[in-house]
């Protein structure tokens, strides 16, 4: 459903943040792009989002196909009207309206369909059902995370990319978010990019995982795969020997775009 292929990114014309990557994410699945602050994670989803120009960042060169078609370059809007719709991190609501009012207003339809969406929205997170007349900046940061997933599900996506869904949540409400994206999959039929620092929980609810160190692919892999690979386990999940201080010190450590092991 997506492809990129050998995608490169700059800033201000010099600074290359993105240095010829390729990934694809499939029909009908939960692809992670997995990486520590600064890996060039965000900069790749605002390329496909088409939101570079705001960051003075520019595609220097590469493609971005969806459904075999060509996006590179196209304006958000344009992005989002063939099914690519963004989750922005850091939950970008409209904080002085009621939750309702921050779905009506993002609705594609009108009438009827309009509140049959929301409906169905509502279904899939029941708390929002409950404060649909709350404002939204009284909501808890879950609440938000919801209520952002909520505006992008009434875009009908094909595709959606969410950008750093742990940042700033708690565990457990990590934990329940992912378990909701899974079952999004279904519900809505879509397709799922995530862009996370927390990797445990984005590879327990991906089929495929890609990480980025650099601005580069150093794995990547099926997750059940990268879950039990020794060094992702030790400087992505957290455990592991605590006496390596480095990604680099690791003699599997690649700097190529795909990984073999």
């Amino acid at each position: 459903m997506l492809e990129l292929e050998n995608l490169e990114v700059t800033y201000n014309r010099v600074i290359v943040a993105v240095q010829g990557i390729s990934l694809k994410v499939p029909q009908n699945g939960i692809v992670a792009l997995l990486g520590t602050n600064g890996a060039g994670k965000s900069t790749t989803v605002r390329a496909i989002s088409g939101f570079l120009p705001v960051d003075d960042a520019e595609i220097r060169k590469g493609a971005i196909r969806f459904n075999g078609q060509s996006i590179l370059g196209l304006a958000p809007y344009k992005v989002a009207h063939r099914g690519v719709v963004l989750v922005p991190e850091r939950r970008k609501i409209f904080e002085t309206l009621t939750v309702q009012e921050n779905l009506r207003i993002t609705s594609r339809f009108g009438g009827p369909q309009a509140s049959a969406d929301m409906e169905q929205v509502f279904g899939a997170f029941p708390v929002l059902a409950e404060r649909r007349q709350q404002t939204a900046g009284y909501l808890s940061g879950g609440e938000r995370q919801m209520l952002a997933i909520s505006q992008a599900l009434l875009c009908k996506p094909k595709l959606m990319l969410i950008d750093e869904l742990s940042l700033g949540i708690a565990p457990f409400l990590v934990k329940e978010l992912m378990a909701r994206i899974h079952e999004m999959r279904a519900k809505f039929n879509i397709s799922i990019l995530l862009i996370e620092q927390d990797a445990s929980s984005a590879l327990a609810i991906a089929d495929y995982g890609y990480i980025m160190e650099g601005g580069r692919i150093v794995y990547e892999g099926a997750a059940e795969k990268l879950r039990s690979h020794g060094d992702v386990q030790e400087f992505y999940l957290g455990s592991g020997d605590s006496a390596r201080v480095s990604y680099r010190d690791v003699k599997q450590y690649r700097r190529s775009r795909r990984w073999w092991g």
